[in-house]
């Protein structure tokens, strides 16, 4: 059967900030120059900013940029900061970090607290007046090659039952053509890791670290909310499990608190479970007063690429390129990734497009980079991660104040940290027994609060390969881990027939990639399923 195709000069995977911004100022040069550009964007979200989470305190300047009006264009952009604070929590109690101690990072001043998703709801409403085509519920299936060069993506089919078999509303997958084809996945990009893997993108450098990132929005009473205001918190519960990361309290426009926890995926215990952390960080006081009397509205969870400077891998490749956070532009120092994901899509822009007019090989994006401020942030910041996974919290704490605070990032070191983070986990009896946390919450409650659309009646989408090394080694050194990492309920080892069985309950699915990630074998390979499916996040 002949495949429908497409063409057009530029193609974006992901309809994110990176992926956005990439497209609208490619539509900006050609406009510039007076010049006709095709360009496209996938998104496989039902709709845009479906599957879009994040914190999100967003630094602007990337997006006054990329938009010298952005004031008369009234943009989504929710509210700006109006005080910040870093608190040192314990389990009944909390110690607010002075100022003067705090890490010159996590200084707010100027951002927005905002809704990543509406903001990218508005940068495609963008997008689209200025003729730019953005599909979404369409899921980038596979790159097309010719040769050693990519030159295009082929489309999940629509429409197949679990066997692979076309249903009644069977649509065949599509081939889109281009000349040059941007990833701007997110993440753990399953498209980004071919071309990594393939390219050997990430040759001479760390490996990407990532964190899972939590995150519920609670509307709360009036009286407890106060506009603008931003909290990161340290400590506890994390430092009980000998773990690290972070939470976070954003109190957001129209009356609602933005509440998370970052748990970095290095952790070691493979009975470590970070959704139980999650719930205990609920019921810290600092948290429990402001959502007592609130009404949880979404849940979500996601994997963050934060391994910084080190990890950000080569970001061309023959026929594209990488941008945001499939490429690792997030500054973990900051904890912020937007303001960098824009400006890695403008800068893309910018070398495609002199690309074209010189009819070079390849792009000049890397240099573009560390000429830019986005580089020099992330240079500035390259040893805030590995210290905080590699050192004692405390040493770690004074390095990374000596650094930036007194050094402004010029150390004269550079640390690096090379163990993937699926290779940190140790086996159950080469560590004591871990507590169980008293506070838990059934995992299924919270996922419906994420308005998860997965028709059950397609492909498995979460691909083990070997089945019964989950619940043969895996399960004796580890006892399994996925059904503790997951933060949906996924995994499940139960007994049938006497027998130990992997279960794989794929509609859960957040698209977080944790499973991806920190599985001890590389065991599991996350795929993206059929086009519109997975969570539909509002306001997140």
């Amino acid at each position: 059967m002949d495949e429908q195709s497409m063409s057009f000069d530029l193609l974006v995977v992901g309809a994110g900030p990176a992926g956005l911004a990439t497209a609208i100022r490619m539509a900006q040069l050609a406009q510039q120059a007076q010049q006709e550009v095709s360009i496209a964007v996938l998104e496989k979200s039902a709709a845009i900013g479906g599957h879009i989470l994040s914190g999100a305190v967003m630094d602007p300047k990337a997006l006054h940029e990329l938009f010298p009006d952005l004031e008369q264009r009234q943009p989504d952009w929710g509210l700006e900061v109006s005080s910040d604070d870093l608190l040192w929590l314990r389990p009944q109690g909390s110690i607010s970090i002075p100022s003067l101690l705090r890490p010159a990072s996590l200084d707010s001043h100027g951002c927005r607290v905002l809704s990543l998703g509406n903001l990218c709801r508005w940068l495609a409403a963008q997008a689209e007046a200025m003729g730019i085509n953005v599909f979404p519920g369409f899921s980038a299936s596979e790159l097309i090659y010719q040769q050693e060069r990519v030159i295009g993506v082929r489309t999940g089919a629509l429409g197949l039952d679990r066997e692979g078999q076309a249903k009644s509303n069977y649509q065949e997958p599509m081939v889109i053509y281009a000349k040059s084809v941007v990833l701007a996945e997110g993440a753990r990009g399953h498209l980004g890791k071919e071309v990594i893997t393939r390219f050997g993108l990430d040759q001479g450098k760390d490996p990407q670290h990532y964190a899972l990132g939590f995150k519920e929005l609670w509307d709360i009473p009036s009286e407890l909310h106060q506009p603008g205001k931003v909290v990161h918190t340290l400590g506890w519960p994390l430092s009980e499990q000998q773990s690290t990361g972070g939470g976070f309290i954003y109190h957001q426009q129209d009356q609602q608190l933005a509440i998370g926890l970052i748990v970095d995926l290095n952790y070691q215990h493979p009975d470590f479970n970070p959704f139980l952390e999650f719930q205990r960080f609920k019921s810290h006081p600092e948290v429990a007063k402001l959502i007592a009397k609130g009404k949880l509205v979404s849940y979500g969870a996601r994997a963050i690429a934060k391994g910084g400077w080190q990890s950000l891998v080569k970001m061309d490749f023959p026929g594209g390129l990488l941008v945001g956070c499939d490429a690792g532009t997030l500054n973990p120092a900051r904890i912020k990734g937007s303001h960098s994901a824009i400006k890695s899509g403008s800068l893309a822009a910018e070398a495609i497009w002199q690309q074209w007019q010189s009819q070079a090989s390849s792009t000049d994006l890397e240099l573009r980079v560390q000429q830019s401020w986005l580089g020099d942030e992330l240079y500035r910041a390259r040893n805030v991660a590995p210290a905080m996974h590699r050192l004692p919290f405390v040493l770690a704490g004074a390095l990374i104040t000596l650094e930036q605070k007194i050094l402004a990032g010029k150390a004269p070191w550079t640390l690096s940290d090379p163990i993937p983070d699926h290779l940190r986990m140790k086996k159950r009896d080469q560590l004591p027994k871990l507590g169980s946390p008293v506070f838990a919450t059934d995992r299924l409650q919270s996922i419906y609060h994420a308005n998860l659309q997965h028709d059950e009646n397609q492909p498995q989408h979460l691909l083990v390969a070997d089945p019964s090394l989950a619940v043969g080694r895996h399960w004796q050194d580890y006892g399994e881990p996925a059904t503790r990492y997951c933060p949906a309920g996924v995994y499940e080892v139960v007994e049938h027939q006497g027998e130990l069985r992997f279960q794989v309950n794929g509609q859960n699915c957040l698209h977080c990639k944790t499973c991806d990630i920190k599985d001890p074998s590389g065991n599991i390979n996350w795929r993206p399923p059929e086009g519109g499916s997975g969570p539909n996040y509002p306001n997140m």
